[in-house]
């Protein structure tokens, strides 16, 4: 699952989605990670706007002992769930949303030595990644991500990819019944995501060190069969 992403900047989401400023924000963090503030694109009053959320819905949980703890943060959606756990909000348009998205990252290679690779869409600054958001008591407005299954040429980075919608598709997952959204339980094809292996270990961000094989693949673009 996808536990951080680079949203890009804040003109070139305006731009691209159409979208005017709800209000005025800070820029928040150039890559963002659960319960980080960022921008997420979706409805008010049939336009669209840029707000600003915290990444994850408040989940609860408890010890063994039943003593409830700080709430965690839920920032992924599987979308085959949509009509089961999420369906309170996925079948409410005024609930959902479109996350700007630069790139996002998944950890690669073995335990403890796990590093960063970097996944976008191929030739493009950035892309929409389906969401749902709602208000909570604990966080103010919250958003997540919905997931799918990823093609099976990147699998061997993560099993899960973001739901990736093209531009001619993010009215169709702003305005439309539940049923129809449920169409983007897709593969994206892997001939247009660029992958970027990193030597940035996952936990530290440190350099991993060169007599480790770490979780480097090599370089992938677009068009490849």
């Amino acid at each position: 699952m996808c536990n951080r992403y680079r949203p890009g900047e804040r003109d070139t989401i305006r731009s691209l989605f159409d979208a005017r400023m709800l209000r005025e924000f800070n820029e928040g963090p150039e890559i963002v990670h659960p319960k980080d503030p960022a921008w997420v694109v979706r409805l008010d009053q049939g336009a669209r706007v840029m707000d600003q959320m915290i990444w994850g819905f408040p989940t609860y949980v408890r010890t063994k002992a039943g003593v409830p703890l700080k709430p965690r943060p839920t920032n992924n959606a599987r979308i085959e769930k949509l009509d089961g756990y999420w369906r309170r909000w996925a079948e409410k348009p005024e609930h959902r949303c479109l996350i700007p998205t630069a790139a996002w990252a998944e950890a690669v290679g073995p335990a403890g030595e796990m590093t960063t690779t970097w996944l976008s869409l191929d030739g493009a600054p950035m892309f929409a990644w389906a969401g749902l958001w709602r208000d909570s008591d604990e966080w103010g407005a919250c958003y997540t991500g919905v997931m799918t299954q990823s093609d099976e040429r990147l699998a061997s980075i993560h099993e899960r990819s973001p739901v990736i919608l093209r531009p001619g598709e993010w009215e169709t997952w702003l305005n439309a019944p539940l049923p129809d959204i449920m169409q983007f339980d897709r593969q994206f094809p892997a001939s247009e995501i660029k992958v970027e292996p990193t030597r940035k270990l996952w936990g530290s961000g440190k350099e991993a060190p060169l007599n480790t094989q770490g979780g480097l693949l090599p370089m992938m673009t677009g068009n490849k069969e």
